[in-house]
């Protein structure tokens, strides 16, 4: 269900790769074949590598989190100078965007990221919800967001 935008509302200002060497989308091999594809394509096109190719996927977060701050911004129309420029579809790919940065940067660091990732999600599931962590996914999947 999209997120309602209040009207004025501009498009996301994130930018796209190029079609010609497009990564495969999520739908036609999973989550994280996007992420290795993502990872390959960054290599094989980085001006960088190694420690220094690291490092710089990792502080790519920090952009992507300032792109959320700058969408929440625009969508509240906090600016008083440039009033409302995002809606929460903005900010909901912005999201997106520093999700995914992370997945790449955690791939960058281990070609387990996959295992990696999901082993932490439990730990930390086991952590928060303690024995009711499945039956809690399940019922937040059913009951519709509160906005």
């Amino acid at each position: 269900m999209p997120i309602q935008s209040p009207p004025g509302t501009l498009p996301s200002l994130s930018p796209s790769a190029p079609s010609s060497s497009a990564p495969p989308s999520p739908s036609s091999g999973g989550l994280w074949d996007s992420v290795d594809g993502l990872h390959a394509w960054l290599d094989a096109h980085g001006a960088v590598d190694g420690r220094e190719a690291l490092l710089l996927r990792v502080l790519k977060l920090s952009e992507e989190v300032g792109e959320v701050a700058q969408a929440v911004i625009g969508t509240t129309g906090q600016n008083p100078r440039k009033g409302t420029t995002h809606s929460w579809d903005d900010v909901g790919a912005e999201l997106c965007d520093v999700a995914l940065t992370a997945l790449v940067a955690l791939r960058s660091l281990t070609p387990d990221a996959g295992e990696v990732f999901t082993r932490h999600v439990a730990k930390v599931a086991a952590r928060s919800l303690g024995q009711d962590a499945g039956a809690a996914g399940q019922e937040r999947r059913a009951a519709p967001p509160s906005r």
